[in-house]
């Protein structure tokens, strides 16, 4: 199980000492969220701190997007992402929806769609041949720490059943109040790859929590 550290709850004075901490206790790569104040009700990082973790992180780096006009904001995080997520919900218009699709993977980069809970997963098969991955939201977007909504997991269901039926690699991941209490079960339902953010950073064994995510 691909298990990847959100850094939205990490002590930034300690920014370089937690990075190297959670990458010896056995994450498998960060999870970036960035976010406007427009699209989410809240700001966090820009390139200053992206430039600062693509210095100090050897695992890969997965930029999200949570944000308007995703398309601008590719050329000011693809330098040392691996991949770039954004949001179905941010893009009303289908031209730029695929013109941001277009735009990441040019770029060679991995192209990854978010989902926000309410939104059914039917939306994205017009392009599930163009994408990499697929972010499963099961939280509101916006903030850390907020608890797992269950619900999703139907949804995670659902669309590993599709990629398997179809033959597709897209990998599934979640993101949102995942921890060990309920990392299992999303496991059984489906997912590829879990971001963990509070449930690691609040502990202060970060080995003992990623283990109990993995289940080894």
């Amino acid at each position: 199980m691909h298990v990847s550290a959100s850094i939205l709850n990490c002590n930034f004075l300690k920014l370089e000492e937690e990075i190297k901490k959670v990458e010896a206790a056995g994450i498998d790569s960060f999870h970036l969220d960035v976010m406007d104040g427009h699209f989410v009700p809240n700001l966090s990082f820009g390139t200053p701190i992206f430039n600062a973790l693509k210095k100090i992180a050897t695992k890969p780096i997965i930029t999200h997007l949570m944000v308007f006009s995703p398309i601008k904001m590719v050329d000011w995080f693809r330098d040392g992402s691996q991949g770039i997520i954004f949001h179905y919900e941010a893009i009303e218009n289908q031209e730029e929806f695929k013109e941001t699709i277009k735009k990441i993977k040019e770029k060679n980069l991995e192209c990854g769609i978010a989902l926000n809970p309410p939104t059914p997963i039917e939306k994205l098969f017009p392009y599930l041949s163009e994408i990499d991955e697929i972010l499963i939201m099961s939280v509101f977007p916006g903030f850390g720490g907020q608890k797992f909504m269950p619900e999703v997991i139907k949804k995670i269901e659902d669309l590993k059943n599709l990629i398997t039926k179809e033959n597709l690699k897209i990998t599934i991941s979640v993101d949102g109040g995942v921890g060990p209490e309920n990392s299992q079960l999303l496991i059984t339902a489906g997912a590829d790859k879990l971001i963990v953010g509070s449930a690691i950073f609040k502990e202060k064994d970060y080995s003992a929590v990623i283990k109990k995510i993995k289940n080894v």
